[in-house]
């Protein structure tokens, strides 16, 4: 049950005094969940391990302050590693073989970072926060669960000890292979740290969870890859095989962390590729963002709302200075957002403790980060990318229609077979065939039909033909927003559709609950001849043909 509006904290000076204790206390715990990640984030991307921590920093320390948003945690987050390792290859990034064209690569995917961040700017100014309501969801879902897929793929050699090298699917197909090659010692590690990462997720009790599962890994990869020698350059001998030990194993970040400040190069930009970056580093970090800080705003004990024109300005800005000194894209970070909230934290001076508590701790002691296995952050990519992409995540689709299943497999398949965005195109087109094939009218896609008439000061009417589906979405939208705002009930009349995509109904009973939060309701009317094309209640409905 959310909170009286007296006893709802804010984010402003009254809102830090009251709540000091329990965000600072929050903070700490999410800082100690980022730590390992923004580092194995960084790594993931082809960048260095401290731009990671300097995008957390900023997201904590500037975002703080120019988002609205009280729970969420701004960062460099895994579902932007294909971007980033994506844009830092095709610069010519090699992996370390050669680490001049390494560093170049990498300033300008910086320069290409701050050009994606101004356009994110500009999307906040001009309130394209909407946006994120117009792609279908299972297409999203399918994206994410890509990338999961990608993740894993790229990160179980690095957890086995061994370099990635190969497509997502060749590097899936040789896991047997890596598990049989794996360099003992770092391979242990690596699996270790998953087992711990697995066990930690079986665990009920919030009383033995109060410290993460990151910092858990960390607390056992550190003093056992010390005891096996884990950064002592050399080799060993197992099963009559020599395998290679040394630095390349472990973590690396400069003692004094402001030598790390990198400037960017802006050559790439007129380039395809600089082109092409821009627009993905904009807008799937635009669109996951948008994504994460609506999710938790569906989770905030108090039901507080989130400007998403501010959020996404708020994120353009500290994309656009974290590029500016050498740091990863950030976003509304949902894992560690999760975490805020299930920490205590109140307001969103949560986000600035976490993004201090890095600072200090990278300034004062960054020879311990360098003790960290690469292996434990691999298996930490690893169980990020499971998350993404988990069976539970496939039955959930599957349940919500057959062809929303279609979607949601040729999104992945598209993914990995080309990129994110023309993997996006190959889900939402196959989406509009299915639609078509169910008599959704080609106009419909273009223009919502829809017919509103108000009945009295209190109550309104909106009546939709042809279709109700992911592309007339906001227009739909924008009438219901209105009605809310000025206080009316609402009764949107479906009758007359051939079709409602399960888009359309996810975001119908996301806005019923939303009238009921203000005492209003808004009544769904028509669908008695429409058929379900599944059991779930936000299944896309058809109408039956006499």
């Amino acid at each position: 049950m959310k909170s009286n509006a007296d006893e709802i904290p804010r984010g402003n000076l009254a809102g830090l005094r009251a709540n000091v204790k329990a965000d600072v206390l929050s903070g700490f715990l999410v800082f100690l969940i980022a730590l390992p990640l923004c580092l194995g984030i960084a790594l993931a991307c082809g960048y260095p391990a401290i731009s990671g921590i300097f995008t957390a920093i900023i997201g904590g320390l500037l975002a703080t302050f120019l988002s609205n948003s009280e729970l969420t945690i701004k960062g460099p987050a895994a579902g932007l590693i294909v971007i980033a390792i994506g844009c830092v290859t095709e610069f010519g990034f090699t992996g370390g073989k050669d680490p001049a064209a390494d560093y170049q690569a990498y300033r300008l995917a910086l320069g290409v970072g701050v050009a994606a961040g101004v356009l994110q700017i500009f999307l906040g100014v001009f309130r394209a926060g909407i946006l994120g309501e117009f792609f279908p969801t299972t297409t999203i879902h399918g994206l994410l669960a890509a990338i999961g897929v990608i993740i894993i793929a790229k990160q179980f050699p690095i957890m086995m000890g061994l370099s990635p090298e190969g497509t997502p699917l060749e590097l899936l197909a040789n896991i047997p292979i890596f598990v049989m090659e794996m360099n003992p010692k770092i391979g242990f590690i690596g699996i270790v740290s998953i087992l711990i990462l697995l066990g930690y997720a079986l665990i009920n009790n919030p009383k033995l969870k109060i410290v993460p599962a990151p910092m858990i890994v960390l607390f056992v990869a550190v003093p056992l890859g010390l005891f096996l020698s884990v950064g002592q350059e050399g080799t060993y001998t197992f099963h009559d095989q020599t395998y290679a030990l040394g630095t390349q194993f472990l973590v690396n970040v400069p003692e004094n962390m402001f030598s790390a400040l990198t400037l960017p190069d802006f050559s790439g930009l007129p380039t395809s590729i600089g082109i092409k970056y821009v627009i993905m580093f904009a807008l799937i970090g635009s669109l996951e963002s948008l994504l994460s800080a609506k999710a938790i705003d569906g989770i905030d004990p108090w039901g507080r709302k989130t400007n998403m024109d501010r959020d996404l300005l708020a994120v353009g800005v500290g994309n656009t200075l974290a590029a500016l000194v050498g740091g990863l894209p950030m976003i509304s970070e949902i894992i560690r957002s999760k975490a805020n909230i299930d920490n205590g934290a109140r307001t969103r001076f949560a986000n600035m403790f976490h993004g201090l508590f890095l600072l200090a701790f990278v300034a004062m002691i960054p020879g311990l980060i360098n003790q960290i296995p690469l292996a434990a952050l691999g298996a930490l990519l690893v169980f990020t990318g499971f998350r993404l992409a988990s069976p539970q995540e496939f039955v959930h689709i599957y349940h919500l229609g057959k062809d929303q299943f279609i979607v949601f497999m040729s999104t992945i398949v598209g993914v990995l077979a080309t990129d994110l965005l023309k993997g996006i195109a190959i889900g939402i087109g196959v989406k509009v065939v299915i639609h078509l094939i169910n008599g959704a009218p080609i106009h419909s896609f273009f223009k919502l039909n829809a017919e509103v008439t108000h009945e009295d000061d209190q109550s309104a009417t909106i009546v939709v033909r042809d279709s109700a589906i992911f592309s007339t979405w906001i227009p739909l939208r924008k009438h219901l927003h209105r009605f809310l705002q000025e206080g009316k009930h609402v009764t949107l009349n479906l009758a007359e559709t051939r079709l409602v995509d399960h888009t359309v109904m996810s975001k119908i009973h996301e806005w019923i609950m939303e009238f009921e939060d203000k005492d209003l309701e808004l009544s769904v009317r028509g669908l008695e001849e429409h058929q379900p094309m599944a059991d779930s209640i936000v299944a896309a409905h058809v109408k039956r043909v006499s």
